[in-house]
């Protein structure tokens, strides 16, 4: 696969306002780990290999389990996955999908039931960033493999929210 040129170089300001948004997400306060886990998933419904790539080694950095990556495409199945993940990942699909279906009254429920206003806000800015980088990267044919981790690995006994 031969990139079709680079859509960041061609806009460096939507670059930037895509940058923008990303770091708002990143510092928001929701919990390190379960942003990568909603990255990830998005990733996987969209077909998106450059940011599976690049969110699985930003998870591994921050001491995600192997286990709980590999079965992420099959969560509702794995009993790897607390409650507040669960229902994280069940409003990344609605969203990601959005066009599909809708989002239900139901699952709309459950997400205010583990999210307060400001976070389940914050978890759809997430979603809606994450959708953007990927349909920047597929229609371009961004390459997968090449992408290193800087991200530090969590302390122990630390909150995933306090790197």
């Amino acid at each position: 696969m031969e990139p079709r040129g680079n859509p960041f170089k061609a806009s460096p300001k939507g670059y930037q306002a895509m940058i923008a948004l990303q770091t708002f997400v990143d510092s928001c306060g929701l919990e390190k780990l379960l942003l990568e886990l909603v990255k990830m998933r998005a990733s996987q419904i969209n077909g998106c290999a450059y940011c599976l790539d690049m969110h699985s080694k930003d998870a591994r950095a921050l001491g995600e389990t192997e286990q709980r990556l590999y079965v992420l495409d099959a969560w509702r199945e794995a009993p790897f996955y607390n409650e507040r993940e669960r229902t994280a990942l069940e409003w990344t699909e609605a969203v990601t999908l959005i066009s599909g279906s809708h989002i239900s009254d139901e699952v709309y429920e459950r997400v205010t039931k583990q999210f307060n206003p400001e976070e389940l806000a914050n978890l759809t800015l997430a979603i809606v960033a994450i959708n953007g980088w990927n349909r920047l990267s597929i229609p371009f044919n961004a390459v997968p493999g090449a992408y290193k981790s800087h991200l530090q690995p969590l302390k122990a006994g630390a909150s995933a929210t306090q790197q």
